[in-house]
């Protein structure tokens, strides 16, 4: 991947702001640093902003296709994510496309749910929407302020959430009590911590060509959060 160790174009016309003569480009260094952290910020936030406003209209568009199809374009979508890793070193437009692609894949792929939900609890969606909304600030927050290293916390969410897409298929064919809520329970706390985690690299991160991954990384916790939280508020509102 490629990196950018100081904004194009910046010249040091006094030395000394930076702490003076040839000793002073640590100073310099950080203050592109920090220039290349609000950069990719920036960034990311915008390709996420430009992801959700796809899924929205994806969504729309495919909210009266059969859920058959649906699963086709929830596979396309997943392939638009695979394809990214790959081309992320060779072609930043080809990598900002295929997120773009993503985008309406999976509206296409959950529109009829969300037709669904909008005909027969129209306020589910809206409380799902705005929990979504506090969650990611809260924990996205707290993820990028702390300074102890997530990588841990990474590892232990990603066998966690192998370990709930076990527990869904057995709750196909086993019908506990409660299991639902616990479920949804349980992804919401796997996905705090991939929330933290990612505005973690966010932070940490001064590589630009990694906006596009890491965008699709934070679109996918606040997808999967307000699935988690519409499961909820259905429930409650039975």
């Amino acid at each position: 991947m490629m990196g950018w160790r100081a904004r194009k174009g910046i010249r040091v016309t006094n030395p000394s702001l930076y702490g003076g003569g040839y000793g002073g480009y640590g100073g310099y260094t950080g203050v592109a640093s920090q220039y290349q952290a609000r950069t990719l910020f920036s960034q990311t936030m915008l390709f996420v902003a430009m992801t959700a406003g796809l899924f929205a209209a994806g969504a729309y568009l495919g909210r009266n296709l059969s859920y058959g199809v649906g699963i086709a374009w929830f596979i396309a979508a997943f392939v638009c994510l695979i394809a990214m890793r790959f081309t992320v070193r060779r072609s930043a437009q080809v990598t900002v496309g295929l997120l773009a692609g993503f985008g309406v894949l999976i509206g296409l792929a959950l529109g009829p749910g969300l037709l669904y939900y909008a005909q027969t609890d129209p306020s589910a969606l809206a409380e799902s929407g705005a929990a979504t909304a506090l969650f990611i600030a809260g924990f996205g927050a707290a993820g990028y302020a702390t300074r102890r290293d997530l990588s841990a916390l990474a590892r232990i969410c990603f066998w966690a959430l192998l370990g709930l897409i076990v527990f869904g298929i057995v709750l196909v064919f086993v019908n506990i009590p409660g299991a639902d809520l616990i479920y949804s329970v349980l992804g919401l706390v796997i996905f705090a911590g991939f929330t933290m985690v990612d505005f973690q690299r966010l932070r940490t991160s001064r590589n630009i060509a990694s906006a596009p991954l890491l965008a699709a990384s934070i679109f996918l916790d606040i997808l999967n959060v307000f699935l988690f939280f519409l499961r909820i508020f259905t429930r409650s509102g039975r």
